[in-house]
């Protein structure tokens, strides 16, 4: 692998003292990064409880060929956080003309699509999540909660704001019921394959 690739790694688990201190969201973080080191990946880290400069942030998803971002799912979302890093960022880079210009259509071609107009083709973005919701929650309409929808489609919400910059997003990973029944020992285990298929590396 080129010594030029580079990923960027989105921690954005919020610390709640003596509930929620972050630990298996740093696993999962660290293990991507031990990933992409082998791979002579350079590795680029935002974790965005610490702080951030969001012009400084866009210059690192333009350096980026993989972004990944790390988080759990509380109360059906990504903490707070992460909304107010997303607008940040991602005004910045609409604001700059570096993510997108526009969102893709035009009076002059009625057939040009909202959310074509990315400027960030050949780049992928994944989502790794942790839940307490178990796996059996999703893809199933019998299931009172989600009604047959896939944790892909749930997680649109987050994968979208790449997808109108032009980025391609990768299947999702997650570790599922991490309260009750889950399997958090195998999960951290298998994630660099999952790592390694979707990115083909």
């Amino acid at each position: 692998m080129n010594s030029t690739q580079k990923v960027l790694l989105i921690n954005t688990h919020l610390t709640y003292p003596n509930w929620s201190e972050g630990l298996l969201n740093d696993a999962f973080h660290q293990k991507a990064k031990d990933f992409f080191t082998a791979k002579n990946f350079e590795v680029l880290e935002t974790k965005v409880e610490d702080g951030y400069n969001a012009d400084e942030e866009v210059e690192k998803h333009l350096k980026a060929d993989i972004i990944i971002l790390q988080t759990p799912i509380n109360w059906f979302g990504a903490p707070w956080i992460y909304k107010k890093y997303v607008d940040e960022v991602f005004n910045s880079g609409l604001h700059s003309a570096k993510f997108l210009a526009g969102d893709g259509r035009t009076r002059e071609d009625s057939s040009r699509q909202y959310g074509t107009g990315g400027k960030m083709q050949g780049k992928k973005f994944m989502v790794s999540s942790t839940w307490n919701a178990p796996k059996e929650a999703f893809g199933n309409p019998e299931q009172i909660l989600f009604q047959g929808i896939s944790s892909a489609n749930f997680l649109m919400h987050i994968t979208n704001n790449y997808r109108f910059c032009g980025v391609e997003i990768v299947a999702d990973y997650n570790c599922f019921d991490i309260f009750k029944d889950g399997n958090i020992v195998g999960d951290l285990e298998n994630y660099p394959k999952h790592l390694e298929k979707v990115f083909e590396i």
